[in-house]
């Protein structure tokens, strides 16, 4: 089910684009570049006032753009795409009135686009806990959903999806959380061997405590990971945190992202462009995006 879209964001979008300061090869929406201080993403054309947006994915060119919008309790998924020297206004390629899509994440080969989504596995009744879904590209537009399957889903939530280059999968889930504590949530990953995810493992305490942590990102070169986290050492609601790959292959331990990009708010989706250049996350309800040197920085 497609939304309308007000045409006025798309005109202030033109304005910003045919500026000077914009990208010159138009990529990243044709926003300037942003330094060490995180700005909001595509003012008045993503990131609007009068809705939350989260959970952003670009293609590894920097052509197309995928993200959820959670609007009037609907969540959903919204594209938009390079146009010759233009981008297309934003448009809803997947919503559902009873169980809603979010998180949206492109496989390595960009062949399938993962979500999650409370929808149940035949499609029919109340919503469920949350699982991880993907569609196959099919020519200009996607295929129906398709469950990730028993070694990814359980009868507990499962969300939010990066990729290595090899197509493990990373996510969260609450599986393992005890009866009076359903807001732990822990990371864990799962190999893709022979066109099937293997059993998911979970990370151990460099990354997970007894505490909230989700909303993981994995660098491709699976060298470093960020993530969300509820802990006492955070700024406000959550946060972001990051982890190295030692030369042991070990995690050092996870430390916070800083008050540059933690606030008294809420930080989460983290993700960084395939050419490592950028950093988006969400923060306040809307995306924000930061030079990926505030990364490298964090490294010990």
């Amino acid at each position: 089910m497609l939304r309308a879209v007000s045409a006025l964001p798309f005109i202030l979008f033109l304005i910003h684009f045919v500026s000077p300061s914009a990208a010159q090869d138009g990529r990243y929406l044709g926003q300037t570049p942003p330094g060490g201080t995180p700005e909001v993403f595509a003012p008045d054309f993503i990131s609007l006032a009068d809705q939350y947006e989260f959970g952003s994915v670009f293609n590894a060119k920097g052509t197309e753009f995928y993200y959820a919008v959670s609007d009037n309790g609907s969540d959903y998924i919204r594209y938009s795409r390079l146009e010759g020297n233009t981008w297309s206004a934003p448009r809803t390629i997947m919503s559902h009135e009873r169980y809603g899509y979010n998180d949206p994440f492109l496989s390595p080969d960009e062949q399938r686009l993962y979500f999650i989504s409370r929808q149940t596995l035949d499609g029919l009744g109340d919503p469920k806990d949350y699982d991880i879904w993907y569609a196959e590209k099919t020519g200009d537009g996607w295929s129906k959903p398709i469950n990730a399957g028993p070694n990814i889903n359980t009868s507990a939530n499962e969300y939010y999806i990066s990729f290595t280059k090899e197509g493990t999968m990373y996510f969260s889930s609450n599986r393992d959380a005890p009866d009076d504590n359903k807001g732990n949530f822990d990371i864990r990953y799962s190999r893709f061997a022979d066109g099937v995810f293997q059993e998911s493992v979970v990370l151990g305490a460099a990354i997970n405590t007894e505490a909230y942590e989700a909303d993981v990102f994995i660098n491709p070169d699976e060298d470093y990971i960020i993530f969300a986290a509820n802990r006492e050492d955070g700024y406000g609601r959550g946060d972001l945190y990051v982890s190295f790959k030692q030369a042991d292959g070990t995690w050092s331990p996870s430390k916070n992202m800083g008050e540059e990009i933690n606030t008294p708010g809420h930080e989460l989706c983290p993700f960084v462009t395939m050419d490592g250049n950028y950093f988006f996350y969400t923060s306040n309800k809307d995306i924000y995006w930061v030079d990926a040197e505030v990364i490298r920085d964090l490294r010990d």
